[in-house]
């Protein structure tokens, strides 16, 4: 490890006993969910719901990972898969140099599955329109019906490497479908990272409105899954370096 991933270690390690700074992280996490904050960012020109912080998180796990396959459910305005997209571009152009070949713009070989129940026309013509849109296939559906999931196996058995980002349905009984159907396609030192955990932190009037709350959302099926399946772990490292993340407990690697 060079200097400056060591002392990086060192300073991430040492946040989770700054007091003052973890406060300062949890008002301004709670002030800006009030605000909706994570609703004001684009994703090379479509709108993203998510925390800056999450995106160069996702960034610095997928250059760690290189996926070939990355499944996400819960497609909304598609800057997610755009984001995730760009990233698997950027890895080809990168392997491209590092084998000393020219970058070219043949088909990749690498791919973002998105599985939404409902994915709305306006969106859909957005993202089949966006440069990055080569790299990405849809499916409608519930990503917990049953075709859904062979259908998504069947597209999976043709990759290596694959990582899997939950953000659908936040309720317990959802997610913990979503990870038991999913979460298996992980490959070994690959995360399956379960969006918007920290809805049982927020406070109790957060999620009047929705079918999910405090003991009812994705950190309460992470907890349950992690009993029961040793081949992941939650990766804390990552929510210490973030301070503001909504992905508490969320970020699971696989072990084995």
């Amino acid at each position: 490890m060079n200097k400056f991933h060591q002392e990086s270690e060192e300073r991430i390690s040492s946040y989770v006993h700054n007091t003052p700074l973890q406060k300062a992280a949890k008002n301004f996490f709670n002030e800006s969910v009030e605000s909706k904050y994570s609703y004001n960012f684009n994703s090379l020109g479509i709108p993203i719901i998510q925390y800056p912080q999450e995106m160069i998180a996702m960034q610095e796990l997928i250059w760690k990972t290189r996926p070939e396959l990355i499944i996400e459910t819960g497609i909304a305005h598609g800057g997610s898969l755009i984001w995730s997209a760009s990233m698997l571009a950027l890895l080809d152009y990168c392997e491209c140099i590092e084998n000393g070949n020219q970058p070219s713009a043949q088909k990749s070989k690498r791919k973002v599955l998105g599985i939404d129940i409902d994915i709305r026309p306006q969106n859909r013509a957005k993202i089949e329109a966006h440069p990055m849109s080569s790299l990405i296939e849809m499916i409608e559906g519930s990503s917990t019906d049953s075709k859904i999931i062979n259908d998504v196996k069947s597209i999976a058995s043709n990759y290596k490497r694959i990582m899997v980002c939950l953000d659908s349905n936040h309720t317990h009984e959802h997610v913990l479908a979503e990870l038991k159907a999913y979460a298996p396609l992980v490959t070994r030192e690959s995360y399956c990272v379960v969006f918007d955990t920290c809805i049982q932190n927020l406070p109790d009037n957060n999620s009047q409105d929705r079918p999910w709350g405090k003991g009812n959302n994705p950190q309460t099926a992470v907890i349950e899954f992690l009993n029961s399946h040793e081949e992941f772990v939650s990766d804390k490292n990552i929510e210490q370096k973030l301070l503001v993340t909504v992905c508490p407990n969320g970020y699971l690697k696989r072990v084995s």
